[in-house]
């Protein structure tokens, strides 16, 4: 950004719904008041580890995210294992057990739900 970006001015960038937080970057007052499941998944077997946590806020889910992989064995990382934030309503604090119960259902809701409007777009089968 620069200084003769519209979004510099800080009257707009309030009017915008920026705001600048720790560090740098702007995010926008929603990035920072949405719930962020971090997520534990291997890039080699495409297994899912499951929530590990989940926090309010971007900037929060980013810096755990790379507290997580800061403390993470070599090994582990080395056989796959990886950490990502994903925007979710799930509140913040929520038992990582029940947390990824709970996404699962999503999932599989979401899964359902397309696989239906799949079908329902689909023609119908012509009779012989």
């Amino acid at each position: 950004m620069t200084a003769n970006s519209p979004v510099a001015s800080t009257p707009l960038r309030k009017a915008l719904g920026f705001r600048r937080t720790r560090g740098s970057s702007l995010t926008t007052r929603d990035e920072s008041s949405f719930s962020y499941a971090i997520i534990r998944h291997n890039v080699r077997t495409y297994e899912s580890g499951g929530v590990v946590q989940v926090v309010r806020g971007k900037n929060s889910a980013e810096t755990t995210v790379k507290q997580f992989e800061d403390g993470q064995s070599s090994e582990d990382r080395h056989a796959g294992w990886r950490y990502f934030p994903e925007k979710t309503e799930i509140k913040p604090g929520t038992n990582a057990a029940e947390a990824t119960h709970r996404r699962q259902s999503d999932l599989e809701s979401r899964e359902r739900k397309a696989q239906e409007d799949i079908d329902a777009a689909a023609p119908a089968p012509k009779a012989h």
